[in-house]
């Protein structure tokens, strides 16, 4: 069984941080710039969704998901 790479809780911090900031963010790890996926979800009839963004780093493909109004992981 494989180990998925991901980022420690300082590193997504500063990923969720320059994407709030700047509008993109570059790995923390690699220092390439983050591919960006647009994540919809939630339910629309009951008045709730919720917007997502899927940040991923092309060379070491760890990833940061979160919520884009609230700012935090999901």
């Amino acid at each position: 069984m494989t180990e998925r790479a991901q980022f420690d809780a300082e590193e997504e911090r500063a990923v969720r941080e320059a994407y709030a900031r700047d509008g993109h963010a570059d790995c923390p790890r690699c220092a390439v710039r983050m591919r960006e996926r647009s994540i919809g979800g939630g339910s629309f009839g009951l008045g709730y969704a919720r917007k997502r963004e899927w940040l991923l780093c092309p060379s070491c493909h760890r990833s940061v998901l979160f919520d884009v109004k609230r700012g935090t992981r999901n």
